[in-house]
């Protein structure tokens, strides 16, 4: 870090230097045994190497040593353990004209056959530079966007079934929407996670969140009266 500001470990030959708040490396002119004379530059204001802001400083073996940032590793940790967004539980489906949903149908929403990496608690180390970092990223609700103006958040969802329903019109007894108007609507579901993570004597939160789409036919269903 150079400030609060995120630099790069490395620059050409040169390793970062939280002590020198520079890039360095070993001068070719060194003074007394024992000691270690290093050639540094600092970033400029764009945080690239300034060949104006080069100094030379004796370092100590560890102020020497590129200094692990405890939360570039939490967000590696985060890339590796490749968290998904939910596959989208809807009924009625809606992705084709034979299962279309319906004008006043109560439609349910739910994260259907989630693992771990859709909806659950998922945690994992990383070990770098001798700083240890743990992190543990929890899926806490799941933000609708019913494409027609209507949005909502709900936790996992009840699937539906038609055990639970006798294949009659409804309610989902904790997340679900009625459409009112006809027509083709995209809906999106947003996972919302709980990143935390320490190690390295600090600690931290990382905002996350990921998003699913799916197109959806709603009908109307039209009374045909005979004489």
């Amino acid at each position: 870090m150079f400030g609060t500001s995120e630099v790069s470990c490395g620059a050409g030959t040169q390793r970062w230097s939280h002590a020198a708040q520079a890039w360095c490396n070993p001068s070719s002119a060194q003074p007394t045994p024992g000691e270690t004379l290093y050639r540094c530059t600092r970033p400029n204001g764009a945080l690239v190497p300034d060949a104006n802001l080069t100094f030379d400083r004796v370092l100590t073996p560890a102020e020497a040593a590129p200094t692990v940032d405890p939360a570039a590793v939490a967000r590696k940790i985060l890339t590796q353990i490749q968290l998904e967004a939910i596959d989208i539980g809807i009924h009625p489906r809606g992705d084709s004209t034979r299962r279309m949903g319906y004008v006043g149908w109560n439609t349910w929403l739910w994260a259907d056959s989630p693992d771990s990496r859709q909806w659950g608690s998922v945690s994992s180390s990383l070990a770098e530079g001798g700083v240890t970092v743990s992190l543990t990223a929890t899926a806490t609700s799941v933000h609708w966007d019913m494409g027609d103006g209507t949005s909502f958040t709900c936790d996992a969802g009840t699937p539906w079934s038609e055990a639970r329903t006798g294949g009659k019109n409804v309610k989902s007894p904790d997340c679900g929407h009625v459409y009112t108007k006809q027509g083709t609507y995209t809906v999106s579901a947003t996972t919302e996670w709980d990143v935390q993570w320490q190690g390295g004597g600090a600690s931290g939160t990382i905002p996350f969140s990921l998003t699913r789409t799916a197109d959806v036919m709603v009908g109307e269903l039209q009374s045909v009266v005979t004489g």
